[in-house]
């Protein structure tokens, strides 16, 4: 499935057209369904799709797909297209949602025994940002601390956007440990959407053997964590 993710921009009243590809490794034919989502975000980055009642900012509405039925031969590519019209109205803010592409009727089950079938339960999200009008994001740093992350200890940023877009963090920066010993650490590209407050994992770089960093609490961190239009000084000690 390529790509995975659109980040793009309307005025209000614009129509936006965008194409993806969906691509069927299997000998046989396939069917799939696509339909559109809301979503949420979960505090570890997980998404929780909502594609059967809409939410009470959807722009869903807005949104045209091709079709919802997609046969694609084995071995086999095909593009498909979907639009956005954004009302002449609309004011400044973020439009997002997913695609979701999933097993249709035809391949919904596999029969491994004779006749006893199976579910086959799969799923591709692909999320769709559309920034309409000169909606951007504002990210505040609220405090540092150390995490439990993936099941590592690890410093983290938590972070709050008053902004009405969607703000991505980028970085690098410096870290200090009690024993002295220095380490870069790099902010996870995680997305902090409008009104949200999101903790931001910054990871310290691995040794060149590939295993985890270990450092010695409390770290003294300075740098700064960026994003598109903006930037932030940090000197703190995340304990």
């Amino acid at each position: 499935m390529q790509p995975a993710r659109f980040e793009l921009a309307a005025k209000p009243g614009e129509l936006v057209r965008e194409v993806f590809e969906i691509g069927n490794d299997d000998l046989g034919a396939t069917e799939l369904t696509v339909r559109t989502s809301d979503w949420t975000l979960r505090r570890d980055a997980g998404v929780d799709f909502q594609p059967d009642t809409l939410a009470p900012d959807s722009c869903r509405p807005w949104v045209r797909i091709e079709r919802h039925v997609v046969k694609i031969g084995g071995k086999a590519k095909r593009r498909f297209r979907f639009e956005i019209q954004v009302p002449p109205g609309a004011g400044s803010g973020l439009c997002r949602f997913a695609l979701l592409i999933e097993p249709g009727s035809a391949a919904a089950n596999i029969s491994p025994l004779g006749n006893i079938q199976m579910p086959l339960q799969a799923r591709i999200g692909i999320i769709v940002y559309v920034r309409v009008g000169d909606a951007k994001p504002q990210l505040t740093l609220e405090s540092v601390a150390i995490e439990t992350v993936n099941g590592q200890q690890v410093p983290v940023a938590t972070l709050r956007n008053s902004g009405n877009a969607h703000g991505r963090t980028e970085g690098v920066l410096v870290a200090t440990d009690a024993a002295g010993r220095s380490l870069d650490l790099v902010t996870a590209p995680l997305p902090i959407l409008p009104g949200e407050t999101r903790v931001v994992p910054m990871w310290p770089q691995e040794q060149s053997e590939g295993k985890p960093v270990v450092f010695t609490p409390p770290l003294r961190i300075k740098g700064r964590i960026e994003w598109e239009g903006g930037r932030i000084p940090v000197d703190a000690v995340a304990r």
